[in-house]
């Protein structure tokens, strides 16, 4: 087997695993039809994966040009259909000002307040996912019984109320409790996570979906034993680090990008 090239070569460091750099751009509107079909794929990601459900669920990504607009998915469409052409850029107060399909209420009323607060976020991912609502039920944070899970660990805030789908107070209050963190979970509602790029808050969701059916079905056949807090740090740094968290990825994109190269029209 050959040796793994240079710009792939994942190292070990004593905090955390080194990782190969995001890539650049030429210029601003590169980066932006980049961030669109990323985007696009994305949607596709949560079809294969099942996150979609009926006319629920959204992710946004941060217009790098206008950066107090950002780019969402239209009402009614679904995850796996979704192209780059269907996507809708909203201003800062809900105005599409490219696209022709309605925007999604409950989508503008959280992600803008979190585009506002965070400016830091690129990107953001909701959906009304099986395990991570279920989880969200129980009204706690995510313990940390497996190295998924390691990844929130004191990384994740709970905001815990709930009050209703499409009220822009929810969205401050759900802003809030994510504070600095990279996910937050809504009690009685869902996960909710951000990123630095549309990759990096896609694969924080999955991984935190993955980490809500581990507690679930672990809880299920007995007491999960969860890891020290030494070990959990560590692990953290390993596993959770924002660059791991746009790697992380890389392999769902690329795969999107070659079976399904019709989301770029």
């Amino acid at each position: 087997m050959g040796k793994m090239s240079q710009g792939l070569e994942l190292r070990l460091q004593a905090d955390g695993i080194s990782v190969p750099e995001a890539p650049g751009f030429a210029s601003k509107e590169e980066e932006r039809m980049d961030g669109k079909r990323r985007l696009a794929a994305a949607f596709r990601i949560f079809a294969y994966y099942g996150l979609n459900y009926g006319p629920g669920g959204h992710i946004t990504y941060r217009d790098p040009i206008l950066t107090d607009h950002f780019w969402i998915n239209p009402l009614g469409v679904d995850f796996s259909r979704i192209c780059v052409s269907d996507l809708l850029l909203l201003r800062e107060d809900g105005q599409v000002v490219h696209g022709s399909r309605p925007a999604h209420a409950a989508g503008y009323a959280i992600h803008s307040t979190v585009h506002k607060m965070r400016p830091d976020v690129n990107a953001a991912a909701h959906t009304h996912s099986r395990f991570g609502s279920s989880f969200a039920a129980l009204g706690r944070r995510i313990p940390p019984i497996t190295q998924e899970a390691c990844s929130f660990y004191k990384d994740h805030g709970l905001y815990d109320g709930y009050g209703g789908a499409a009220d822009l107070t929810e969205g401050d209050l759900i802003g809030r409790a994510l504070g600095t963190h990279k996910a937050v979970i809504c009690r009685n509602h869902g996960l909710f996570t951000v990123g630095g790029s549309v990759d990096a808050a896609v694969f924080w969701f999955l991984r935190m979906e993955r980490a809500c059916e581990q507690f679930l079905r672990a809880s299920a056949a007995g007491t999960p034993i969860e890891i020290d807090e030494a070990t959990a740090t560590l692990a953290a740094k390993q596993v959770g680090s924002l660059k791991l968290g746009h790697f992380g990825c890389k392999p769902m994109m690329d795969k999107m990008f070659a079976e399904q190269p019709e989301l770029f029209a």
